[in-house]
């Protein structure tokens, strides 16, 4: 890669780009500009990786130095001082270097036409058991995760520190679970809740699938009733001890690598 130009270098904390980067960790400001904020070396890194359209890189000049040989010639780059380096992104340990990338387009998959394996979140409300669970549906092999309504934003900055990249390797949309799971369903695709009910069947029981789902609920309350009649069937993992639950990460993991690790 070449070198990159200098764009600006900028040294007020009143500056307007300034007050544009703050504010994506809200939505308002992400819906404002349409981009969301990544904050750290590791998740910059990823996104270069995986060929992602940024709009910006912003760092301090130490940061910017040192990582120089690895960022795209075509992006505007920001150099920052530390002071406002610090007042960007919400880490508990300032990184120093950020970048804004695009939100992607809604509505840009199809669940009548899609395959492979697929999570589906209904109102999980954890920031990390969100970023956990997509990090994990990337290990299995998943294809990608849908957060329904209800469920904590996707490009959270808890969120997005969780993922550690892996929405660069999944596909990962927000949408109405009522229509994936209908149009899952239609297409003869197995769509499994995970919701405790008579009929619940033990997860070691159902045999490995390579197009379908696995929906799990809220962390207090669970699916969503009117989605769990929608469903193929519940399944369950069998506690030994004396656990009363599973974390709702936890539990996804297992029964993701079953059925499509």
């Amino acid at each position: 890669m070449g070198a990159l130009l200098l764009q600006e270098k900028i040294t007020s904390s009143q500056n307007k780009r300034v007050k544009q980067w703050r504010a994506l960790t809200t939505k308002k400001g992400r819906q404002a500009t349409q981009t969301y904020l990544l904050e750290g070396w590791h998740l910059v890194h990823e996104a270069i990786l995986a060929h992602q359209s940024l709009r910006a890189i912003m760092g301090t000049a130490e940061q910017l130095t040192a990582h120089a040989a690895e960022l795209p010639a075509n992006v505007d780059r920001f150099e920052l001082t530390e002071s406002i380096a610090k007042t960007i992104g919400d880490a508990n340990t300032p990184q120093g270097i950020f970048a804004t990338v695009p939100l992607p387009a809604k509505d840009v998959l199809d669940p009548q036409t899609v395959e492979g394996g697929w999570l589906f979140l209904d109102q999980v409300q954890d920031p990390g058991n969100i970023g956990t669970m997509v990090r994990t549906a990337d290990a299995a092999g998943l294809r990608g995760v849908v957060l329904g309504l209800g469920s904590a934003s996707l490009y959270l900055p808890k969120v997005l520190r969780a993922m550690q990249g892996s929405q660069f390797h999944v596909e990962v949309v927000e949408a109405d679970l009522h229509q994936w799971i209908q149009a899952f369903t239609a297409r003869h695709l197995p769509v499994y809740g995970t919701n405790l009910d008579p009929q619940a069947q033990d997860y070691r029981n159902v045999d490995p699938v390579t197009t379908g789902a696995i929906v799990m609920g809220n962390e207090g309350n669970g699916m969503a009733p009117d989605l769990q009649q929608l469903t193929t069937r519940n399944l369950y993992i069998p506690i030994k001890g004396r656990a009363e639950s599973l974390n709702v990460a936890v539990a996804a993991g297992i029964v993701m690598f079953r059925l499509f690790g």
